[in-house]
């Protein structure tokens, strides 16, 4: 049996795994990823796209089995096949979306699913970035995932921290407005952990909440990243513990954002079983 994975909205690790990859599929569900999302979009050659979709249709339609499905973009011809062999399937928990550049996009996608599946929306150019609000505004979204790899390419932008602040920064405001949980940082490519520490950390830093992953390796340290530390928890539990104790007295300026603070570090705390140092 599979265990527990964290719910969608609160997932930190999200593992793409190669669609025509099916001998990975139990290896990834099994796996300590959040969340899994099969990929039939990138990672597949487009000659092998329509045995790739039926493998992933098989094995999604099997029990105990579920994970996301990273389907084609909306321009593509793939993309209607994408939709009409995922529909209804009882494995599937939601699509991400190729390459989103509107919010049409978006809930004719959802809309084709039966509108039961929720959509994330991988933005991965300029212009996707720039409609970030109204995608995540779209009836069907579910959350905002960051496609760094093809922004880069059709922006010409460099991997820097500081080039790669700004539409991650639109990503966060996007969703903030959309009313959806935080988005979903790009994949760092490098097999370096500390590199992977570092980069997941300036993702937390600019208020993203996940990150997609290539792999398994990777998991662990992304997690942990993402998490609340231990020392944080002890910090929000002993603020909370006082507040309660003072009867939820105001005291001046700062006790509001730090409740707030507290309150949230607490709640990701009861989500990821993190527990006080």
């Amino acid at each position: 049996m599979r265990r527990r994975k964290v719910e969608p909205e609160h997932a930190r690790s999200w593992l793409l795994v190669n669609g025509a990859r099916t001998e990975l599929f139990d290896v990834a569900h099994g796996s300590r990823a959040d969340q899994v999302v099969l990929d039939i979009e990138d990672a597949v050659d487009p000659a092998r796209k329509a045995e790739a979709r039926e493998g992933v249709i098989q094995w999604l339609s099997g029990e105990d089995r579920s994970a996301w499905v990273r389907i084609n973009d909306h321009s593509t011809p793939y993309w209607a096949d994408d939709v009409a062999g995922l529909a209804g399937l009882p494995g599937l928990l939601g699509v991400m979306l190729a390459k989103a550049e509107a919010a049409e996009h978006v809930t004719e996608t959802f809309d084709r699913l039966g509108g039961s599946s929720p959509v994330l929306a991988l933005v991965e150019s300029a212009l996707g970035i720039e409609e970030a609000v109204r995608i995540a505004r779209a009836r069907g979204a579910f959350r905002l995932a960051f496609g760094s790899g093809d922004y880069r390419r059709d922006t010409g932008t460099s991997a820097d921290d500081l080039a790669m602040a700004y539409p991650r920064s639109r990503l966060v405001v996007a969703s903030r407005i959309g009313g959806l949980p935080g988005p979903i940082d790009g994949p760092t490519v490098s097999s370096s952990h500390p590199v992977l520490r570092e980069q997941t950390a300036v993702t937390v830093s600019l208020g993203l909440t996940g990150k997609l992953c290539l792999d398994m390796d990777q998991l662990p340290v992304i997690n942990e990243v993402i998490s609340p530390t231990p020392s944080d928890v002890a910090w929000a539990r002993d603020f909370l513990a006082d507040f309660d104790a003072r009867g939820q007295v105001i005291r001046d300026g700062s006790d509001l954002p730090r409740l707030g603070r507290a309150r949230k570090i607490e709640r990701l705390a009861q989500v990821f079983g993190v527990e006080p140092s």
